[in-house]
Order: structure tokens, then C-alpha cells, then sequence
């Protein structure tokens, strides 16, 4: 897609806005300028599925990103909810792309007017968000910043709290959340004594940990309780 100019990215993000509040909560969201964006989300995925790395499928992504940037800006600023699959798309494509802080953004849109992604997902937004946040932290770059990472799971765990999902989904998150919290308990030391707001974030991170472990015995946790009973026990006694 070539670069468009100032005036042409101001008419674009007009076009998109009316586009966006013409579509009824919960109905379809339709007009030419959003079926460019269709067409192009299309041609897009062409692209990505003739790539099989998956680092280079995600470094695409996030090239691919900007593209949309005045869409997804005109639906958060002017959209009532309407159904839109190229915004559901882009949350997941961010959320992938590591543009985590967007993503929250998006997903508490589309949270809020009960979006659904498009067929080829196979799942519904709430437990994608649990999913997709939680590997993010567990194996992907939002472990690099956990204050950040807490926060952002904090609050995917908010959006989703009365959502009928998988407990493993829900106990992933717990871990992640739990792990984060255990980073900035205990900074940049290896294992430093808990006291002041280290010892909060322990102590907060212990009940997650649990309750990861009530919800999916699979989780992967038990250990992680083990040791932190220890310096829980260690610092009360302290």
C-alpha cells in the first residue's frame, strides 16, 4: 500500500468515522470504504499465508499494521459496536506484533460490544484475549516490561471476569499475572528478601498462583507455590 498524504490520510480517517457510526450495535458494519479495508485485510492474509515462518509472519504484521492504524482510530473514536472483522482481526494481529498497550485498547471495545472474530479463529474474543495475553507474557516480549505487564493482565483479566470461558484459559492468565508481579517483587535481584511492596507483590502473586492451580490442576504451578511459601514464611517470620 503506497504512502498517502496528509490530506489523504484526514479524508481517509473521515470516511472511516462516518463509516464506523453508521453500523447499529451489533449489526454489520458495511459502505465502500470499509470493504477497501475487507479487501485489503484479504489480500494481506494472502500474503501471510504464503509464509511459513512464524517470526516472519509476525515481523509482517507488524509492517502491516500502520495500514490500518486510521481505521481501527475511527471505529474507537465514532463506532457504536457495529460487527467488524477487520477490527477483530487487528486486535489479533496486534496483540501478535507485540503492540500490547493498542491491543488492551481494542479489546476493551470490543469486549464492551460483544464482538466475535471471524470464522478462521475459532474462538470467541474472551478467551483469545485470555490465551494470546497470557503467552505474550509466558513466552513472548511483554515479559521485557513487567509493571506494564501487569497492568495490561489486570486489566484483560477485568474485560473477561463474567465470561463463560476455559478454566485453563483463566488459570493461564493467573500464571501470567502471577509471574509478573513475582518480577517486580523481586527487581533485579535473584530471590532478595520480601519486605515493603516486594512482599505485597508476593504476597498478590501467591493468590493468583493458587488460583490458577484451583482452576487447572495442569497449569503448571506447584512448585512455583512450594518456593514461594518458603519466603512468604521466611519474610513473616522476618
Amino acid at each position: 500500500m503506497r504512502e498517502l498524504s496528509p490530506a489523504q490520510r484526514h479524508k481517509a480517517r473521515v470516511l472511516a468515522e462516518l463509516a464506523a457510526a453508521s453500523a447499529e450495535p451489533g449489526g454489520p458494519t458495511t459502505g465502500s470504504q470499509y470493504e477497501l479495508q475487507l479487501y485489503q485485510l484479504a489480500e494481506d492474509r494472502r500474503r501471510l499465508k504464503n509464509i511459513h515462518s512464524i517470526k516472519s509472519k509476525i515481523a509482517l504484521k507488524a509492517q502491516l499494521l500502520p495500514n490500518y492504524h486510521a481505521w481501527i482510530d475511527a471505529v474507537l473514536t465514532a463506532g457504536k459496536g457495529g460487527q467488524d472483522d477487520v477490527f477483530t482481526t487487528i486486535l489479533v494481529w496486534s496483540i501478535d506484533a507485540g503492540d500490547y498497550k493498542r491491543a488492551a485498547q481494542m479489546a476493551g471495545y470490543a469486549m464492551a460490544h460483544k464482538m466475535t472474530l471471524p470464522d478462521q479463529y475459532n474462538r470467541d474474543i474472551p478467551t483469545m484475549l485470555l490465551d494470546e495475553f497470557s503467552e505474550a507474557f509466558l513466552h513472548g516480549k511483554l515479559a521485557e516490561d513487567p509493571a506494564q505487564a501487569e497492568s495490561i493482565l489486570e486489566q484483560i483479566g477485568q474485560l473477561t471476569e463474567g465470561s463463560d470461558v476455559p478454566d485453563q484459559a483463566r488459570a493461564k492468565l493467573h500464571k501470567a499475572l502471577a509471574y509478573a508481579q513475582l518480577q517486580l517483587a523481586d527487581g533485579d535481584d535473584d530471590k532478595p528478601d520480601l519486605v515493603g511492596q516486594s512482599l505485597n507483590y508476593a504476597q498478590s502473586a501467591y493468590r493468583h498462583l493458587q488460583r490458577a492451580l484451583e482452576l487447572f490442576q495442569g497449569v503448571g504451578v506447584k512448585k512455583d507455590i512450594e518456593i514461594l511459601e518458603r519466603r512468604l514464611k521466611k519474610a513473616e517470620q522476618g
